[in-house]
């Protein structure tokens, strides 16, 4: 069996209000607008050797608001966007449940869902990433409190999306007005730790395996 690639540090992304705009469960992919400066910002990332990945919750396929498929083809087209601009992600991750509001399977009070941290674990199980020497930007309450529970190393709450409260502000590292700004401060304090590899671009086995996790939601 071939030796494990060493942990590496990466950026985790909430999805809408952080890449794209927040416009309320957004599923289809005429609703599906990037936000200003996100391109840059990630380009910026992946310059300085963090692989990204997308961490959102999807309580619309809970609410039956949405399928599956639905979210599935809009990652798509996010992936293909993303893709245009140079920019490969090396996993995109959901959360489809609702504890109270769910239908059916959806229903459940799981590990996944932010604050909780199993998206994080999740992605650094399958990808090979260093909790510890990685780092999140979201844009609520709830995602810094995942970046938290998974031991990050720090924490940015954008204003791009949901509105920001003062007790938000507090509780993470930095505010930033959008990604392109969470991305300088990102990319100034992402040197390796002491004793840590450096970041290295994301495998294609990588890359599979994080489609797979998308595929097992059927």
């Amino acid at each position: 069996m071939a030796d494990r690639q060493p942990s590496r540090a990466a950026v985790f992304l909430d999805r809408d209000g952080v890449i794209n705009e927040e416009r309320g469960y957004v599923h289809r992919p005429q609703d599906f607008v990037l936000l200003p400066g996100v391109l840059a910002g990630l380009q910026e990332l992946r310059h300085a050797g963090l692989p990204l990945v997308v961490v959102t919750n999807q309580a619309g396929i809970a609410r039956g608001l949405y399928g599956v498929d639905d979210y599935l083809a809009l990652t798509e087209h996010m992936r293909l966007q993303l893709r245009a601009a140079g920019i490969t992600l090396a996993g995109v991750y959901c959360c489809p449940h609702h504890p109270t509001e769910g239908i059916g399977r959806w229903k459940c009070d799981c590990a996944c869902r932010k604050p909780q941290p199993g998206l994080l674990q999740a992605a650094a199980a399958d990808l090979g990433l260093d909790l510890a020497a990685s780092f999140l930007v979201g844009d609520k309450a709830s995602d810094i409190a995942a970046g938290r529970a998974a031991g990050l190393r720090g924490c940015v709450l954008v204003e791009s999306g949901h509105p920001v409260s003062d007790a938000d502000r507090r509780s993470a590292d930095r505010c930033e007005p959008g990604l392109l700004q969470a991305a300088h401060w990102i990319a100034a304090r992402s040197a390796p730790l002491p004793g840590r590899p450096a970041s290295r671009p994301a495998s294609r086995s990588s890359a599979s395996r994080s489609s797979a996790t998308l595929q097992s939601l059927h």
